[in-house]
């Protein structure tokens, strides 16, 4: 097999069917062998029958519980057979060529990661790749409006050697995940990925970003409340990821950091009167 593509699903029914159907659609008459594993996360909407009836060809491995993405993910590489692994997000659809580039690219580039250029659903640029988080990096985005300002989180139009690249679409030799690179397990959703390249990157893998590759993506799928689980989420994934690879002194900092943006957050709730906001700023400041 040259390769595997892994899609981790949690309730996306509507989504996972695009998802499928793209993927189907754009590799219809490639020279390669491929086999499609999704990896469902105990859904109760109708994705499992919805494989089973609509993608008889795919494989499909269900969870009794949500596992979470990462070890979701974990699971479907070891189920793999492919030199070639791509995880992909239930929520994106891929266009024309950009998994043949993608698999072109990592067959030229084998000590490496790759992703693609993401697409927001009206076709425009969706900032998919940035610099790690350093301390700076995480004072940008919290109160600098980093990611808006393309200082924190961009989408080159050439190809570019980055430190991170988005999840929701990445590639790389199956053998490169088997060198002690698979998702912490420890970390449910979000910065997972982050985390996967830093400790590829210490061990001497580049990661690039591949822009003759474009994937329209949603963005959250799988998240019933598509504000406040990003922001809990990122909470924890931060702080995992300063625990294991910062000194104590960089742990102490962040935290300082998350604490006050969290006091922001809620202040804001309750002078616009957003009880949402004031709650779910509450519920992070709990989690420093």
């Amino acid at each position: 097999m040259d390769l595997s593509i892994i899609i981790v699903n949690h309730n996306t029914h509507t989504l996972l069917a695009g998802c499928l159907s793209s993927i189907y659609k754009t590799l219809k008459n490639v020279d390669f062998s491929f086999e499609v594993i999704v990896v469902d996360n105990a859904s109760t909407d109708r994705s499992v029958d919805l494989v089973k009836r609509d993608f008889p060809k795919g494989i499909l491995v269900r969870n009794k519980t949500n596992e979470g993405f990462g070890k979701a993910n974990n699971s479907g590489i070891r189920k793999s057979t492919g030199d070639y692994v791509l995880l992909l997000n239930s929520d994106t659809e891929v266009t024309n060529g950009a998994i043949q580039s993608l698999l072109m690219f990592s067959q030229t580039h084998a000590h490496s990661f790759v992703g693609p250029k993401l697409l927001n659903t009206d076709g425009s640029d969706q900032t998919s790749c940035g610099p790690f988080f350093s301390l700076p990096v995480v004072f940008a985005v919290l109160f600098l409006k980093g990611d808006v300002l393309g200082v924190t989180r961009w989408s080159p139009n050439r190809i570019q050697k980055v430190d991170w690249v988005s999840g929701a679409c990445l590639m790389a030799q199956k053998k490169s995940f088997e060198d002690g690179l698979r998702f912490d397990e420890d970390i449910f959703m979000y910065m997972d990925e982050i985390d996967l390249l830093y400790r590829a990157k210490r061990k001497g893998y580049d990661t690039y970003f591949c822009p003759e590759a474009r994937v329209i993506h949603v963005g959250s799928g799988s998240s019933k409340d598509k504000r406040k689980a990003p922001i809990i989420n990122i909470y924890k994934g931060l702080q995992l990821f300063y625990e294991k690879h910062y000194p104590r002194w960089h742990m102490a900092a962040l935290k300082g950091m998350l604490q006050c943006k969290a006091l922001l957050g809620i202040l804001m709730g309750i002078m616009t009167g957003r009880k949402e906001l004031k709650n779910t700023y509450e519920e992070a400041f709990r989690l420093v």
